[in-house]
């Protein structure tokens, strides 16, 4: 089996799509079993899978796009859809739940104007909840990035925010 370390992979970061993609074809034989590196490949170089590079990976594999879709769709890692420069995960596990989580949440659908799942329109933020992180004894846990705020409130999570957008 043919083995791929994405930790030292000379894409990260990268940003355009074209060269992403030839240099996937450098790095790639284009067999079956690379559809899932080769996904997380360009989730790691661009945030999320664009259609367009699902469909040339599906030629590159010569694998059904419904298949790539499938794959792409199936895996929770996997993102369709650009994120923003600060991920927002609210914690809705029964211990965050009873401390206040879901008005955390409300707080912050309101101040930003958006449904968990979905980007900010200026590109600054996704809402996230995640069922639950296991760290009860923090609860309400509030993670952006990969910061986590413990113990934290309402009027505590719209300052972060308010301080994240720069005022």
């Amino acid at each position: 089996m043919h083995l791929v370390h994405f930790e030292q992979s000379p894409l990260q970061g990268r940003l355009d799509p074209e060269a992403l993609l030839a240099e996937m074809q450098v790095r790639f034989e284009g067999r079956a079993d690379e559809l899932i590196p080769m996904l997380q490949c360009v989730q790691k170089a661009l945030g999320f899978l664009p259609e367009q590079i699902l469909l040339e990976i599906a030629r590159l594999t010569r694998l059904p796009a419904a298949r790539v879709f499938g794959t792409a769709t199936f895996y929770s890692q996997f993102r369709l859809q650009p994120v923003g420069k600060y991920i927002i995960r609210v914690c809705r596990g029964t211990a965050c739940h009873v401390k206040g989580s879901g008005r955390i949440l409300d707080d912050i659908q309101g101040y930003l104007q958006v449904a968990p799942g979905r980007t900010t329109q200026d590109g600054l933020f996704t809402l996230e909840t995640v069922a639950c992180f296991g760290s009860c004894a923090l609860a309400p846990i509030l993670v952006i990035n990969e910061r986590v705020y413990g113990s934290t409130n309402r009027s505590k999570a719209l300052r972060l925010l308010s301080d994240m957008r720069g005022g």
